[in-house]
């Protein structure tokens, strides 16, 4: 079972107070580097210590024995697996052969759909551009129009 060491800021602060009583407020910058040293080269050997552990579970074939497992256990995750694998190898296709060719024309009309899907698009918004261009010249007539109407209004009622 390995020690976790779960420390909250309460006893954090208690610790740095006692260290600063006992060491001094000089040395406790040094004594602070030297345990953050010490730290590192821990957490590095038992990254090491770990690694060399995956490692000879590798040579060891318990990850077949985990896939035996996970197969028994799990039927449908496992052909899902399979399918996510051969899809995954379906990437790798030789370009000559009858997928590949298959491959290649799917990708071109891919392409060509998603032109044109935006050719179309660019001509919906240069007509939808047109049209507001359209509105708007016809409503800053409307606007001129009711400006007219109402500065004859006026004249006439200031001639009478």
């Amino acid at each position: 079972m390995p020690l976790v060491f779960d420390f909250g800021f309460g006893e954090l602060l208690v610790i740095g107070i006692v260290a600063l009583i006992v060491v001094g407020p000089k040395e406790l910058p040094q004594l602070f580097r030297t345990v953050g040293q010490f730290m590192g080269k821990a957490r590095g050997m038992a990254r090491e210590f770990s690694r060399a552990m995956n490692d000879a579970a590798d040579e060891a074939g318990v990850k077949d024995i985990q896939k035996t497992i996970r197969t028994a256990t799990n039927p449908v995750g496992s052909a899902m697996d399979s399918v996510k694998d051969a899809a995954k190898s379906m990437t790798d296709i030789n370009p000559n052969s009858e997928t590949g060719k298959l491959a290649k024309e799917r990708e071109d009309a891919r392409k060509k759909i998603e032109a044109n899907a935006a050719r179309a698009a660019a001509e919906r918004k240069k007509r939808e551009a047109e049209e507001a261009a359209a509105k708007a010249a016809e409503m800053e007539r409307a606007l001129a129009e009711d400006a007219a109407t109402e500065a004859s209004g006026k004249d006439e009622a200031d001639k009478a």
